[in-house]
């Protein structure tokens, strides 16, 4: 192999390959691989290829270099709500993975709904997408999955887990996260604690609810019904939630929230009481987004590592575009307690006023 330059010219006819490998001392099938960013080619080659080719003129002619080798090199991304901070964050995640491994990206918002989710799936199938991310819509089902296989769409899915599901699937464990949430506060000496915001048709609704259940539990502290509320991921749902808790005959001391958003919104309904989270009131949050921060007092939340939720899952699909009948993995990262001013100890009961007797 030879550093030297030897200048085609260019007059006569378009550059080509046998060009490019003539011009660089390597071979024609060293070339293509570099064209393609194949990972068996060391950088420094890979890059006096590149520039050579540059040099050159030579456009790489994507389209039939996909023709003649089944792959587009675009890939699908299916994201149930891109206005949760979580749920961007993470598909920022995934876009930035994909696209330093010279991936095109093509992204949905299913707004939750199941019927978009699967309109999507079938049109990049026509597009013949090289794999697919899905962040689960509610409502999916395996018998879903179960086609994307049948059509021979690679599929990561992504934070929902999918009983039976006949893909790779990445998520956090929700289940840890909320026993550590809620044993933070029994800690603290609490034992009147709700639960806001939750939602049990969804995977990660059903694993914290079991992990807010097991420490109760394990702490000898009775489940109260009463103090557990359903309802969509909103900060109207969590502050109307709050102060409905709030207006229980012996309402809860501390609530944890299902994921952020609600807990903001549980905030604003202590303020709207007069009551200060964190001092009159302890409130938890689960995802830590940036957000948790910056609100006075900050919240403290459970922590899950986006970045890595959506690198991961990135990582995954690309290996099921490879090896496409490997076994499925489901991977589970750990989360962490980030424990911030929104927390303190119980109250003091405020004590009725007696009258005045003359």
């Amino acid at each position: 192999m030879t550093d030297s330059f030897q200048p085609v010219d260019r007059g006569r006819h378009r550059p080509t390959l046998v060009d490019i490998a003539h011009a660089a001392g390597v071979s024609k099938a060293t070339v293509s691989l570099v064209l393609r960013n194949h990972p068996s080619i060391p950088k420094r080659t890979h890059d006096r290829i590149m520039q050579i080719a540059r040099d050159l003129g030579y456009v790489y002619n994507r389209g039939a270099a996909a023709m003649r080798s089944a792959e587009t090199r675009l890939i699908a991304m299916s994201v149930n709500d891109l206005t949760n901070p979580y749920f961007a964050e993470v598909a920022a995640a995934m876009e930035d993975a994909l696209t330093e491994q010279n991936r095109i990206v093509l992204m949905s918002n299913s707004g939750d709904s199941v019927e978009r989710q699967k309109a999507f799936a079938a049109a990049v199938r026509e597009y013949n997408a090289d794999g697919i991310l899905i962040v689960p819509a509610t409502g999916t089902d395996a018998a879903f999955l179960h086609q994307l296989r049948g059509w021979r769409l690679p599929c990561v899915l992504v934070s929902r887990a999918i009983e039976g599901a006949e893909a790779d699937q990445v998520q956090a464990d929700h289940h840890a996260g909320m026993v550590a949430a809620t044993d933070h506060l029994i800690a603290l000496g609490h034992r009147r604690i709700g639960m806001i915001g939750l939602n049990e048709q969804i995977s990660t609704g059903r694993q914290r609810f079991a992990g807010y259940r097991q420490a109760l539990a394990d702490a000898g502290i009775a489940f109260q019904p009463a103090f557990v509320l359903s309802g969509a991921a909103t900060r109207d749902v969590g502050m109307a939630q709050v102060m409905a808790l709030l207006d229980l005959p012996e309402p809860p001391t501390a609530v944890v929230c299902f994921n952020d958003v609600v807990a903001f919104g549980a905030m604003l309904g202590l303020r709207a009481r007069d009551l200060t989270p964190g001092r009159d009131f302890s409130v938890v949050g689960f995802d830590d987004i940036a957000e948790a921060t910056l609100w006075r007092p900050a919240l403290t939340s459970v922590a899950v590592a986006r970045q890595t939720v959506g690198r991961t899952a990135a990582e995954l699909l690309l290996r099921r575009i490879e090896q496409f009948d490997a076994p499925f993995q489901t991977i589970c990262l750990p989360t962490e307690l980030i424990v911030r001013e929104s927390t303190g100890r119980p109250a003091a009961p405020k004590r009725k006023r007696r009258s005045c007797e003359p």
